[in-house]
This record gives C-alpha cells, sequence and structure tokens, in this order.
C-alpha cells in the first residue's frame, strides 16, 4: 500500500488479483499456575476451560501464541492472551498443549518438546508463564474481527469500546497516521471484507482520541458506507480502477491542512496515476490537489515529520533516512522544485553485537524526548528468521545521522510483518510503540494465522532495556 515499501505493494496486488486488567506474575518457575475456578461466561456459561498466556516478566496476556495438541488441534490466544477451550472428547482429562509464538521461548523438557499438560475442566482457568527473548512486548491486535474473541467466551473483560467486527473489517494492510485536529486519523490500503475474498481498494479511514492508553487499545472509528457499514473508501471517485495507495501522510500550514501523496495502480509495477492528495474535513475524504509524472518516484515518502520548518520525509526506496525536505505549505508541495536533498538514501546499518550488515526495508524515525535522541524503528529485508519480519532499533543525535549500530526487538519467525512505524503521539517517558502489518504472504509460510493474518499488531519497547545500549 505504501510505496516504495514493495510488500505492501505485493500484498495489495495479490488480494486485488483475487485472492483489561492483569495480573502481575514475575519470572521463574513454575510456568503454570493451579487451575481455578472462573465466572461463567455469559454467551455460553461454564462451557469453556480457560487458558492464559502471560508474559513472564511482565504478568501481561501475550497475543498470537499458539496451542495446539497431539492431534493438531490449534488455539490462538487473543489480545487478552486468552483461549477458550472446548472439545467433547478432551474434557475433564489430561491435554498436551504445545506452546510457541514469535519471539518468546517455553521451557523444553527432557525430550527437546515446548508444552505442558492440563486437564481442561468446564468453567476453570490456567495460567501458563511465557519467557520472552524480544526485546520489544506483543500488546495486541489494532485491527481485523475477534480481537477478544476468547476474553468474550469466557466472561473476561476486555477493553470498553472495541467492536469484535468494527467497520466490518477482516483485515488491513500497512497503517499511516496522524495527529490532526485533536483526532488522530489513521488510514490503510487494501481492506477484507466479511462477505467477499475482494474487499475495497480505496484506501480506508478511521480516528481515535489521542487520550486513548496504548497499554488498554486503540478505539477506532472507521469511516463507512451508510448502507452496508462497511469501511469505505478515501478516494471515492478515482479517474479509473485500480487499488489506490498512499504514503508521507503529514500535517501542514500550521495544522490547519492533512494531506498525502497517492498512487493509482493499474497492476503489480504499473502506476498510471500519481499525485498529492488535500483531505476535505466536511466530506472526510482524500482529494486530488496535483498531479505527478507517474513513471518517477514520489518526492517524499514514508512517515514525514515537522523540524525547524521543514517537513522531512523518505525517498525511493530509502527508507526510513529522512533524505528529502520541503517547506510544510501546499503551494511548496505541488512543486517538485522545492523537493531538497539533505543526504543520501542509503543506510547502511549493523548489528551492535556482530557487526552483520542490517539491510533496510522501511520504517520512521522521530525524535524521542526520553532518550534525547532520534529514535528509528527499522524493518530488516531478508533477516535470519523472516524475508521481511524482523525489527531493529537504532538512534542518533542528528535525524540524518550517522546511523550506525542497531538492535533486533522484535522476530516473527516465517512471517512478515511490514511497514512498521512507530507512533510519537503514543510516546510515554520510557516506553515507546510501534505496529505493523503482519502476515504471510512473503515469507513462505503457507499457513496465514486465524484472524491476525493481514492485520496490525502494536508493540511495545521499554528504553531502559539493558540490551538496547549495547
Amino acid at each position: 500500500m505504501i510505496p516504495p515499501v514493495e510488500a505492501a505493494g505485493l500484498e495489495s496486488a495479490s488480494r486485488y488479483k483475487g485472492r483489561s486488567g492483569h495480573t502481575k506474575f514475575m519470572g521463574g518457575t513454575p510456568f503454570v499456575a493451579e487451575e481455578r475456578g472462573s465466572p461463567a461466561s455469559p454467551l455460553q456459561p461454564g462451557r469453556h476451560f480457560g487458558v492464559r498466556v502471560v508474559d513472564a516478566a511482565t504478568g501481561r496476556g501475550v497475543p498470537l501464541v499458539e496451542l495446539r495438541t497431539t492431534s493438531d488441534l490449534r488455539f490462538i490466544t487473543d489480545s487478552a492472551g486468552w483461549v477458550a477451550f472446548y472439545e467433547p472428547g478432551l474434557m475433564d482429562s489430561k491435554v498436551w498443549f504445545g506452546i510457541k509464538s514469535h519471539g518468546y521461548d517455553y521451557p523444553k523438557d527432557g525430550f527437546g518438546y515446548q508444552g505442558v499438560v492440563l486437564t481442561p475442566k468446564a468453567g476453570t482457568t490456567a495460567i501458563v508463564k511465557l519467557p520472552r527473548k524480544n526485546l520489544a512486548e506483543r500488546l495486541y491486535r489494532v485491527t481485523g474481527e475477534g480481537i477478544y474473541r476468547d476474553s468474550l467466551l469466557l466472561g473476561k473483560p476486555a477493553p470498553a469500546g472495541i467492536a469484535q467486527l468494527n467497520g466490518r473489517v477482516m483485515g488491513q494492510d500497512s497503517m499511516l497516521a496522524a495527529l490532526y485536529k485533536n483526532k488522530l486519523y489513521w488510514f490503510w490500503g487494501d481492506t477484507a471484507r466479511p462477505e467477499y475474498p475482494l474487499g475495497q481498494f480505496g484506501t480506508s479511514g478511521a480516528t481515535s482520541s489521542p487520550k486513548d492508553n496504548p497499554d488498554e487499545a486503540i478505539r477506532l472509528r472507521y469511516f463507512t458506507d451508510e448502507k452496508t457499514g462497511f469501511s469505505r473508501p478515501m478516494f471515492p471517485k478515482p479517474k479509473g480502477s485500480g487499488p489506490v495507495w498512499i504514503t508521507g501522510l503529514a500535517v501542514i500550514e500550521g495544522g490547519e491542512k492533512l494531506v498525502c501523496f497517492y498512487s493509482r495502480m493499474k497492476d503489480l509495477g504499473t502506476c498510471v496515476e500519481r499525485g498529492l492528495a488535500v483531505f476535505n474535513d466536511a466530506k472526510a475524504c482524500f482529494e486530488p490537489i496535483a498531479e505527478f509524472d507517474p513513471t518517477k518516484p514520489e518526492p517524499l515518502t514514508g512517515h514525514p515529520f515537522l523540524h525547524d520548518g521543514w517537513l522531512y520525509g523518505t525517498y525511493d526506496g530509502g527508507a526510513p533516512l529522512p533524505c528529502i525536505r520541503v517547506k510544510p505549505t501546499l503551494a511548496a508541495l505541488k512543486n517538485l522544485k522545492n523537493y531538497v536533498q539533505v543526504a543520501e538514501p542509503t543506510l547502511r546499518l549493523k548489528d551492535a553485537l556482530t557487526g552483520a550488515p542490517v539491510q533496510n526495508h522501511g520504517g520512521s524515525v522521530f525524535w524521542n524526548a526520553y532518550r534525547q535522541r532520534w529514535v528509528m524503528i527499522v524493518l530488516q529485508k531478508f533477516g535470519k528468521s523472516s524475508n521481511v519480519g524482523e525489527v531493529w532499533y537504532a538512534e542518533a543525535k542528528a535525524h540524518t545521522g550517522p546511523w550506525e549500530r542497531a538492535v533486533q526487538i522484535v522476530t516473527h519467525d516465517k512471517m512478515d510483518f511490514y511497514n512498521v512505524t512507530q507512533h510519537p503521539y503514543f510516546d510515554r517517558g520510557r516506553f515507546v510503540y510501534f505496529e505493523g502489518t503482519y502476515v504471510n504472504t512473503f515469507s513462505g509460510n503457507p499457513d496465514p494465522t486465524p484472524r491476525y493474518n493481514y492485520n496490525q499488531i502494536l508493540y511495545r519497547l521499554d528504553l531502559e532495556e539493558k540490551r538496547l545500549r549495547v
């Protein structure tokens, strides 16, 4: 969705072609708490056995953990870390649950198996504490259906204001966001719906309150079609058919204008229309105001920021390095002669531990008041565990660098996590928040993760983490 990061375009095109409260548990053993009774579910009273997987260091529920029986029944924890289990033939008897999750590592037994034996009993629960290898902590899924499905089946609390089919959205590609007129505005690319494999491809949008606590939930309010209730296009009347992808979302002219650069695609590799668009507040959609040569890259891409009276962004595959600047006015943005290159769009990061090169594939750079440094969250291309699923942290005294050493903070084993970006408006002291698109498309993994696939997942990084100071 967001050129020039190829991952988004490939995923978009492939689909276009048809395809709460937390109990705190500290580290140590045992990893399984004793089973105990729980309130009956209002949906299916007392039927389910609840398993909650929590981070061994923080006690917070861990989303996206797979529990698998010896008969290969697979269960995935929801955003609060819960699995609601009911299998008629397996209740009231000992059951082995294999455990695995990206960036977490459950202890192995003498045969090398990672898992636990539990006895599923209706109306009871068990707690499994999971040690984390990732430096960043996975918080929850932001988009898609059934974010707290298992919690609801078990009668457990879930954050208020989180619909289980918000905007009838099943999946979304690549996020951009900006704080505009006292609201957070969110935009995504191709968006899946429940009733047909093809969704809408005109860019989706939503708003949320900047007062939302990111540790708890982001409460999205989608722009929807009045008749269907489904997320509606933010570019409602393109000149022709084909997906419309955006990049370079920015607030300019003293906070009065929200703009982006857009591309309308004929197919996977052919752009037929490219230009600058401004958000119409009254109509709640983008309107093109200038067109550029569609055979050339957008003049500014990525996740821009304002600094010293300039708007800085990335260019032509150089993300997340801020190598282009322009005055933040409509008049300046319309004229390609006003864009100034301030650095070569080349990033030569190295692993701070091994010295091995880290090939960048998108990300973002923002000032961090806590560290008093510019912070880069960057996606690696062709990483060890994933094609585009490993995320790194770097910092520098200047936004142009030098950016030299990076520390790996997140990994996704044989799954993609592309178009990663920070949320600077959520920065809270020592914590930085970032998200990306989780999907199996480019990883070579033929097995999509139910509910999570093709959706956005939020992470939190503690800047006091000692391993960042390598």
